[in-house]
């Protein structure tokens, strides 16, 4: 069931979003050749702390629970990487993906950062995958259901000559971090059909757009949460 929620909770959702924005400015303060992803992760999580917010991603159940505040995930990962000794280089890309809830309401954003200088190609890919969330945003002040912004993120991708990824997809948020509607950045008969929603006031939405250079397929790695590309 899809929540639509009020003014006054919009602006206490508004609360813990700008903690994680404050997160995110700190995290990208860290973001340079020789720091590790677990200095950036333990950053985060004392950010945290000091603001009285309780992190959402540490501890989430699996085949093993969760050992970060955030998801940081280097090059060919796509989502859910674990911060650790892997030491960011020039011309690496990393995204950092964290949320925390305050006052019993959540937030959670992920933002994409180049390590020093990146390649023309990667470049693109950044281009690319903000680019697309920005339409997102657009498309949603005008259209009246997510398919049809879907649709066009979809289009959008592939006219850069990149592969949308499939496995994973936005998601509503409110109480908790995971909600009613799933958000996907693409748009299936089926998903037209059974599981299309209106964009209505009130509805507060993550959307999540995950952009592969090559195959839109992904694979698990041994840690049993890092999904990398398989290409």
């Amino acid at each position: 069931m899809v929540n639509l929620r009020s003014p006054r909770e919009i602006a206490l959702m508004r609360r813990a979003g700008l903690v994680v924005w404050g997160a995110h400015q700190l995290a990208a303060s860290m973001v340079r050749p020789g720091v590790t992803t677990g200095e950036i992760d333990a950053a985060v999580e004392a950010f945290f702390a000091t603001h009285g917010a309780v992190a959402l991603f540490k501890g989430v159940p699996g085949k093993v629970p969760f050992p970060a505040v955030c998801c940081i995930s280097v090059n060919d990962e796509v989502v859910h990487g674990i911060p650790g000794p892997r030491v960011l280089r020039s011309g690496d890309v990393v995204s950092i993906d964290t949320g925390c809830s305050l006052g019993g309401w959540c937030g959670d954003s992920a933002v994409t950062h180049p390590v020093g200088e990146v390649t023309p190609d990667v470049q693109r890919l950044l281009d690319c995958t903000s680019g697309v969330l920005a339409l997102a945003i657009q498309l949603m002040a005008t259209r009246s259901r997510w398919s049809d912004v879907a649709t066009e993120m979809a289009k959008f991708v592939r006219d850069y000559g990149f592969a949308v990824v499939e496995n994973f997809v936005g998601h509503g948020i409110g109480r908790s971090m995971h909600e009613d509607p799933q958000v996907p950045n693409f748009c299936t008969p089926a998903f037209r059909k059974n599981h299309d929603f209106d964009l209505e006031p009130g509805l507060v939405i993550a959307v999540e757009p995950m952009v592969n250079m090559g195959s839109k397929k992904v694979r698990a790695l041994a840690d049993h949460w890092t999904q990398s590309t398989i290409d």
